[in-house]
């Protein structure tokens, strides 16, 4: 597969979210904000991509009976130092994302492209489709949690631009919120995707 396309499938063609549907959850859970939807699509990003380069290499090495369990050890290390360096040096946004940062370990995108792909692919590929796949998620997550952000508070990573006594669409700070807009955001996907 050429490098190029295998990259650009995570944003449009193969999107883990408006496409595939695949992590739903922290999705519709941490979407809130512009800067939860972009923190937690970095974390996953950097997990995916550190976990589909070390699957690479070690697949060979790893016996069939024990393949997924070794992928889930790999994945869990990669999240444990995302989770220790969030802690250290953007607490704030550690306390906002929670559990859903440790959840990374079980989200479908990463365990997916492990077993999927970087199993049965060369190092680079396996590079190149993890930050493929990986920003793609984080595009898809900053979009969403802009659309809230914009929509159900008037502002933008925090800064407001409404006027004082102003207030957003409060549905879309909630979790109908999410639901909406991840919908038209994959119609919108789609059509375009139908027209090309």
């Amino acid at each position: 597969m050429n490098q190029v396309n295998n990259f650009t499938k995570g944003f449009f063609r193969e999107n883990p979210i408006l496409v595939l549907l695949l992590g739903t959850c922290p999705t519709l859970a941490v979407t809130s904000s512009a800067i939860n939807g972009l923190g937690m699509g970095l974390a996953t990003t950097f997990v995916l991509f550190m976990s589909n380069i070390f699957i690479s290499v070690v697949k060979d090495f790893v016996p069939d009976k024990v393949r997924i369990p070794a992928f889930v050890v790999v994945i869990a290390s990669f999240v444990t130092i995302v989770d220790l360096l969030m802690q250290a040096y953007t607490p704030a946004l550690s306390n906002q994302l929670g559990i859903f940062i440790p959840l990374i370990v079980v989200n479908c995108i990463v365990l997916g492209r492990a077993e999927a792909f970087a199993a049965k692919n060369s190092i680079f590929s396996s590079f190149v489709d993890g930050l493929g796949m990986g920003l793609g998620f984080t595009m898809a997550l900053a979009t969403i949690g802009s659309i809230r952000e914009i929509l159900g508070a008037g502002s933008v990573f925090g800064q407001k631009f409404l006027s004082e006594g102003t207030d957003g669409i409060l549905v879309f700070i909630l979790a109908p919120g999410a639901f909406i807009t991840l919908g038209f955001l994959i119609a919108i996907l789609k059509k375009l995707n139908n027209r090309s």
